[in-house]
C-alpha cells in the first residue's frame, strides 16, 4: 500500500527509463536521494513512480509531503505526522504542558497571593521537551515499523527546515530511505543527488526521442517534422511540451509549431495539479519568489543571452550600479545550483589547439530567459542592458581580429564559433540608437576575417548591407564597412555592386586620409580584375596593394597579402615572378601561424608548377595548401583545393601534363556546400584566382 499525502491520480512517466533505473538503484543503496532539475522537468512525477516501483518491490509503504503548497516555516515536521497518522508535534507539547501542570505543586501556578503571609512563588517550569523529539523519535518507529519510505516534495521554499530535518531523521533511524525533489540539493553529506534533464528530442539521426513520444501522445498521429519543430522549441521541457498541447484545442499543429518557433515568451497556461505548473511562468515565478535581490538583478540581465556564455560576458551585462561586479560569480554559482542557469562546460578543461585552461560555460534555458526578460522590461531596464551587452560583444569581436592576425588563427576562429550566438544577436537586435547601430557596425567590421577568409561571405554581406543603411554618418568605421561589403561583394563575383561600394569606399578613404584604406581597395579590385580574367589589370592593382607599407595591420588583407594574391595571378604566365612574390608574401607575413597565408601561398606554387609542366609538385603544394586552409575554414576555398588535387591526381598516375585552363571550359565549376553562403550573381566557373584573396 501507498499512503500519499494528496492521494492525486498518478500520471505515466514517458522518456525517463535511464533516470528511472538510476534512482532505483540510488535508493537501495542510500539513505537520502534527491531529484534536482529546473521548473517543470518532472521531478516529483518521476519520484513517484520510482517509488511506487521501489515500495511494490520492498512490501512497503510512502509518505509524501508537498512542501510547497500551503506549508508555513517550521510545519514540514507535522506535515509528515499527520501524512503519517501520527499526533502533530504541536499536539504533543500541548499534552506536555497539560500533563505537567497537573502533577505540579498546589503553590505552582498560582497568581497573587498564596496561602495567607506566603508570598507569591514564580510559576515552574515546563518539564523539557526537546523541539520535535518525540514526534522524531515517534516517525521514525512509524517508519521502520510499515518499512515506510518517506518522500518530501518541492522542498525549496522550506530547504533549510527539510534539511535539518532530514538531518535528524537519519541520526534517530540509520535505516531510513529518504527522497526529495528539489530545484537544488539539500546539502547532507549522505545524500546522493540525480540531476534530471530536459527531455532529448532526438536521439539520433531520423530517431525520435522521448520528448517527441510524450508530444505525440497528447497529439496523435502527426508529421514527425511538425512534432520535432514543437520539442526543439520548447527545449525537451515536459511541462511546456503539456502545456503548449493543451494549445491544439484552439490551433492546429502547424500554427503551433509557427508561434513556438518565433521569437517570443511561450507563457502558455492549462490545467495542472498545482498552481505554478499551470504556466511556464508560475513555474519560474515561483523560483524567482526564493531568489535574492541581487540573484534576481543578475537572472533579468542574463535574458538578453540568447545562448551560452562565460562568467565575462555574464559580467559585462550584469554589473551595474546595483550588482558590484565582484557579485556576478556567485550569482551564477546559486543560480545554477536552483537548476534556473545550466552548466553546459565546467571549469579546468583545456583548449583543444592552446592547451590553456578554459572559464566554464552557462546557459540561461529558454523559459528561464522568457521570464528573465519579461522582468528586466517590467523594470525598465532592458535597453541598458542590450546596449552593455553589445558593448562586451564589439570587445569580444575585436579581440577575435587581434588573434586573427596573431600567432595562431585558429585561436580567433574558436573565439568566434563559441561566440557565435551572442555575435549574431548583438548583428542582428534593431539598434536603439545611432551609437548602438555605429557598435552593431563595429563588430561586423572587426569580424571582416570571419566573412573574407572562413567563407562566410553572404551572411557578412547582409549583416553590412542592413548596418550601412542604419550608420549614415561619415566616420572612418563607415569607410572600413563600405570596403568590406565592397570586397565581399567583389569575392562573391557580385561585380556591379562590388565597384559601386568600392568607390564609395574609395571617396571616404580620400575623406578620411586613409592610405591603408586605398591599398585595400586596390587589392580590392585585383580581386576583380582576376574573376574578369583581366591578368594586366589585376597585376597593377595587387603590386600597388603589395607595395603599400600598413600602419594598421590588425584589420584587412594587408601587402603579404596582396603580394601572394599577386603570386596567383602571375603563376599561369610567369613562374619567376610568381616565385618572387610568393617568397615576397612569406617575408611580409606577421607570423608563422599566418594559415589563410600560407594556403594562398602554397596554393600559387600548385598552380604555378602546374602550368608549366610540374604536376607532382604542384600535387605536394596542393595538399598542403588544402592542409593549412583547413585549419580555419572556407568550404569554397578547400572545394577548388580539393577539384585540383583530383586533376593533378589524374595526371601523375598517367603521366600526361594537366589540361590547359586558358582554352575550352574551365577546369571546375564554382560549388557552394548545402547550408553555406550562395552566389547572388549566379554561379560561375572560376580560373586561376578564385580562391586567393
Amino acid at each position: 500500500m501507498t499512503a500519499w499525502a494528496d492521494r492525486p491520480t498518478l500520471p505515466g512517466v514517458v522518456g525517463r527509463a535511464v533516470e528511472h533505473q538510476q534512482l532505483s538503484g540510488l535508493l537501495d543503496t542510500a539513505p537520502l536521494v534527491t531529484l534536482t532539475g529546473p521548473a517543470g522537468v518532472g521531478k516529483s512525477v518521476l519520484a513517484r513512480a520510482v517509488l511506487e516501483e521501489h515500495t511494490a518491490r520492498h512490501d512497503g509503504t510512502v509518505v509524501r509531503v508537498g512542501c510547497w503548497d500551503g506549508l508555513a516555516d517550521g510545519a514540514v515536521t507535522d506535515a509528515l505526522l499527520r501524512a503519517a497518522g501520527l499526533p502533530a508535534a504541536a499536539t504533543r507539547r500541548e499534552a506536555a504542558r497539560a500533563l505537567a501542570h497537573r502533577t505540579a505543586h498546589p503553590c505552582v501556578g498560582t497568581r497573587g497571593r498564596g496561602r495567607a503571609g506566603q508570598a507569591e512563588l514564580p510559576e515552574a517550569p515546563t518539564p523539557a521537551v526537546a523541539p520535535g523529539g518525540a514526534a522524531i523519535d515517534a516517525l521514525t518507529a512509524h517508519c521502520r515499523k510499515h518499512r515506510v519510505t518517506l518522500l518530501l516534495d518541492d522542498c525549496d521554499p522550506v530547504l533549510d527546515e527539510c534539511a535539518q530535518l532530514v538531518r535528524r531523521l537519519l541520526r534517530a533511524g540509520p535505516g531510513l530511505r529518504i527522497m526529495a525533489t528539489a530545484r537544488r540539493p539539500l546539502g547532507l553529506p549522505e545524500e546522493r543527488v540525480a540531476a534530471i534533464a530536459p527531455l532529448p528530442v532526438t536521439l539520433g539521426e531520423g530517431i525520435a526521442g522521448p520528448a517527441i513520444e510524450l508530444l505525440a501522445t497528447r497529439t496523435g498521429p502527426a508529421a514527425p517534422e511538425l512534432l520535432v519543430t514543437v520539442c526543439q522549441a520548447l527545449e525537451g521541457s515536459p511541462l511546456a511540451i503539456a502545456l503548449a498541447a493543451h494549445q491544439l484545442d484552439r490551433m492546429s499543429l502547424p500554427q503551433l509549431a509557427v508561434q513556438v518557433g518565433a521569437d517570443g515568451a511561450l507563457f502558455y497556461s492549462g490545467p495542472a495539479a498545482t498552481v505554478r505548473h499551470t504556466s511556464l511562468y508560475a513555474a519560474h515565478a515561483a523560483g524567482y519568489a526564493l531568489c535574492s535581490p541581487t540573484d534576481r538583478r543578475v537572472w533579468a540581465r542574463l535574458s538578453v543571452l540568447p545562448g551560452d556564455f562565460d562568467p565575462w560576458l555574464a559580467g559585462c551585462v550584469c554589473t551595474s550600479s546595483d550588482v558590484p561586479a565582484g557579485a556576478v560569480d556567485g550569482a551564477l554559482e546559486r543560480l545554477r545550483s536552483a537548476s534556473v542557469v545550466e552548466c553546459v562546460r565546467d571549469a579546468g578543461g583545456a583548449h583543444p589547439d592552446t592547451g590553456v585552461a578554459l572559464p566554464p560555460r552557462y546557459r540561461l534555458p529558454r523559459a528561464a530567459r522568457d521570464f528573465g526578460r519579461t522582468q528586466l522590461r517590467e523594470a525598465g531596464e532592458e535597453p541598458a542592458a542590450r546596449h552593455r551587452f553589445r558593448q562586451a560583444c564589439a570587445a569580444l569581436a575585436a579581440e577575435a581580429q587581434i588573434a586573427w592576425q596573431g600567432p595562431d588563427q585558429q585561436v580567433a576562429v574558436r573565439l568566434v564559433e563559441d561566440e557565435q550566438h551572442n555575435l549574431d544577436a548583438a548583428l542582428t537586435h534593431p539598434p536603439q540608437d545611432a551609437e548602438d547601430a555605429l557598435g552593431a557596425l563595429e563588430i561586423a567590421v572587426s569580424l571582416w576575417f570571419h566573412w573574407a577568409a572562413c567563407g562566410y561571405r553572404q551572411e557578412g554581406r547582409a549583416h553590412l548591407d542592413r548596418l550601412l543603411l542604419l550608420s549614415r554618418e561619415d566616420t572612418a568605421l563607415r569607410a572600413r564597412a563600405l570596403w568590406l561589403a565592397g570586397y565581399l561583394a567583389a569575392q562573391e563575383h557580385a561585380t556591379t555592386t562590388a565597384e559601386t561600394l568600392l568607390d564609395q569606399a574609395w571617396r571616404a578613404a580620400v575623406m578620411h586620409a586613409d592610405s591603408d584604406g586605398l591599398a585595400r581597395i586596390a587589392h580590392a579590385h585585383g580581386v576583380l580584375a582576376l574573376y574578369r580574367q583581366d591578368t594586366a589589370t589585376a597585376v597593377a592593382c595587387l603590386e600597388e596593394a603589395a607595395r603599400h607599407h600598413s600602419r594598421d595591420p590588425w584589420f584587412g588583407p594587408g601587402p603579404a597579402h596582396s603580394w601572394a594574391l599577386l603570386a596567383i595571378a602571375l603563376a599561369p604566365h610567369d613562374a619567376a615572378r610568381a616565385k618572387t612574390a610568393a617568397q615576397r608574401a612569406w617575408e611580409a607575413r606577421h607570423s608563422d601561424g599566418d594559415f589563410w597565408l600560407y594556403s594562398t601561398i602554397l596554393y600559387a606554387h600548385a598552380l604555378a608548377a602546374r602550368a608549366h609542366g610540374d604536376p607532382a609538385a604542384a600535387l605536394r603544394a596542393c595538399r598542403k595548401a588544402l592542409v593549412a586552409k583547413k585549419l580555419v575554414g572556407d568550404p569554397l576555398f578547400i572545394t577548388g583545393a580539393r577539384h585540383l588535387l583530383s586533376g593533378l591526381r589524374r595526371a601523375v598516375r598517367s603521366g600526361s601534363p594537366p589540361p590547359d585552363d586558358a582554352a575550352g571550359e574551365p577546369w571546375w565549376q564554382r560549388r557552394h556546400p548545402k547550408g553555406r553562403d550562395r552566389n547572388p550573381d549566379g554561379n560561375r566557373g572560376r580560373r586561376a584566382g578564385d580562391y586567393a584573396g
